[in-house]
C-alpha cells in the first residue's frame, strides 16, 4: 500500500537527488495529480513573500493547478525578479516534461533565504523526477521536501470509499500565521474547488495555525490539498454524510502531520500543550496561548523542567487582551500552581506543588492548562521547549 501523498488514488509522486543541497540528500520532490485534478491552498501571512509562493497564490486563485513541483536547499525569497524568473521557469520546464498548460503546475521551495535556486541542477533534475513518478512514490517525496527536519513527515485516513493522504516539512521558523510550513494533503474524493476550499480553510488551516515553534513567520510556508476524483464516488456535496466523513479524514490528516511537525520541531526536547479557557472570544484565547507557547522564559523554563509559574503568569498578562489577574488559574500538568492570580505557598513547600510540576515538565509532552475567566471560548495552542540544539541548529544554519 503506498503512504502518504499517494495513498489517495489519482495521484503519482517521486522524489531524488538533484544536487540542490551540499549534503547530497533528497531534494526535488514532484506530486502530479490525474487529469481534472482540482486544488486549493493557503499561504504565508508574511509580507516578505517568496516568488514560487506568489506564482501558486495567482495560479490556484485563477482556477489553475494539477501539480506541483518542490525544491529544498534553497527558498527562493529575497531573490527578487531572477527569483520570479525562475520559479516561472521551473513550472514551464515540469509542465513540458509532463505535457501539461504551465498554469496547471505549482511550484514550493524550502531552505535558505536569500540564496538563488540552483537552477542549473534543478532542470538537469527534471527528467529524473518525472521518470520517477509512480503511485507508491509517498515516501520519497515527503523525504525530498525535508530541510532541518530529521525524520520524513506522512499521514493517512480513510473516509470510505474515498481516502485521504499527506505529508508536510518544517520544524524551525514556524508561528502559527497560516501557512506555518509546506504541507501536502490529497484525496481521491470528487471535489469542486470551491468546496475544498473551503475543506482547507476549515479542518486544515486552523489545525496548522495552533503550531508555533518559534514565533517566527516563514516567507514560503504553502498547505495545499488536491482531490483527484479517482476513488470513483460520486461527487461530494457540501453538508452530506459524504462531506462530513471527509472533512474528518482531512482533519484527522491534518493532526497527525501537525503533531509529527512540532515533535520534532528544531532541537526540541518537549512539546507544550497549551491550554487556554474562560476566553471572551476564540480570538482571545489564541492570542493568550500563544503569548505562553512563544515566550522564551516559559519555553527554556519548559526545557530545564523548571516549573515557574511566574513566567506563564507574566506571558499571559503581557499577551494584550484584557485580563483581570484575580481570574487567571494555571495548571502544569495536574499541578494547580496559580490560583486567582497568586502563586499558592505549596507551591515552595517540599515534596509539594512545585515537586509535581516539575514531574509533569518531565515527560515528552506537558500540558500547561490556564483559565482566564468564565467566557465560552477556548483555544490549545502546540509549542516546544527551546534547548541548546535550537541555538546550535540555527547558528550554523547557513554554514
Amino acid at each position: 500500500m503506498s503512504a502518504g501523498v499517494t495513498y489517495p488514488r489519482g495521484f503519482r509522486a517521486s522524489g531524488i537527488v538533484a544536487g540542490l543541497k551540499p549534503s547530497g540528500r533528497p531534494d526535488l520532490a514532484l506530486l502530479v495529480g490525474d487529469p481534472g485534478t482540482t486544488v486549493a491552498g493557503v499561504f504565508t501571512t508574511n509580507a516578505v513573500v517568496a516568488a514560487p509562493v506568489t506564482l501558486s497564490r495567482a495560479r490556484i486563485a485563477a482556477g489553475a493547478g494539477t501539480a506541483v513541483i518542490v525544491n529544498s536547499g534553497q527558498a527562493n525569497a529575497a531573490t527578487g525578479a531572477r527569483g520570479d524568473e525562475d520559479a516561472r521557469a521551473t513550472a514551464v520546464a515540469t509542465a513540458q516534461r509532463l505535457g501539461l498548460a504551465p498554469d496547471d503546475v505549482l511550484v514550493c521551495s524550502t531552505g535558505v533565504i536569500g540564496e538563488p535556486v540552483h537552477m542549473e541542477e534543478l532542470l538537469a533534475g527534471l527528467p529524473g523526477a518525472v521518470t520517477a513518478l509512480t503511485a507508491e512514490g509517498g515516501e520519497a517525496f515527503a523525504e525530498a521536501i525535508m530541510t532541518t527536519d530529521t525524520v520524513a513527515k506522512s499521514a493517512a485516513a480513510d473516509a470510505a470509499p474515498v481516502r485521504v493522504g499527506g505529508a508536510a516539512k518544517g520544524v524551525g521558523m514556524i508561528s502559527p500565521n497560516l501557512a506555518t510550513m509546506l504541507a501536502f494533503v490529497t484525496t481521491d474524493a470528487a471535489v469542486v474547488r470551491e468546496d475544498l476550499d473551503l475543506l482547507v480553510r476549515t479542518e486544515l488551516a486552523p489545525r496548522f495555525n495552533a503550531l508555533t515553534v518559534d514565533g517566527c513567520t516563514s516567507t514560503n510556508d504553502t498547505v495545499l490539498l488536491f482531490a483527484s476524483g479517482a476513488a470513483g464516488a460520486p461527487p461530494v456535496d457540501r453538508g452530506s454524510d459524504a462531506w462530513t466523513a471527509l472533512a474528518s479524514a482531512v482533519g484527522a490528516v491534518g493532526d497527525a502531520l501537525v503533531s509529527q511537525l512540532i515533535h520534532d520541531a528544531e532541537g526540541a526536547t518537549t512539546v507544550m500543550l497549551v491550554e487556554v479557557e474562560g476566553a471572551t472570544s476564540e480570538a482571545d484565547a489564541r492570542c493568550v496561548a500563544t503569548a505562553v507557547a512563544d515566550s522564551p522564559l516559559v519555553k527554556t523554563a519548559v526545557f530545564g523542567s523548571d516549573p515557574n509559574p511566574g513566567r506563564i503568569l507574566q506571558a499571559v498578562g503581557s499577551s494584550g487582551v484584557e485580563i483581570a489577574p484575580s481570574r487567571i488559574d494555571v495548571w502544569i500538568g495536574e499541578a494547580h500552581v496559580a490560583h486567582e492570580g497568586v502563586i499558592p505557598p505549596a507551591y515552595f513547600a517540599a515534596d509539594g506543588l512545585r515537586a509535581s510540576a516539575e514531574a509533569a515538565m518531565q515527560e515528552r509532552e506537558v500540558t500547561l492548562r490556564i483559565r482566564i475567566g468564565d467566557g465560552p471560548a477556548t483555544s490549545r495552542v502546540l509549542g516546544c521547549d527551546l534547548s541548546y540544539d535550537y541555538v546550535k541548529i540555527n547558528g550554523e544554519y547557513t554554514t
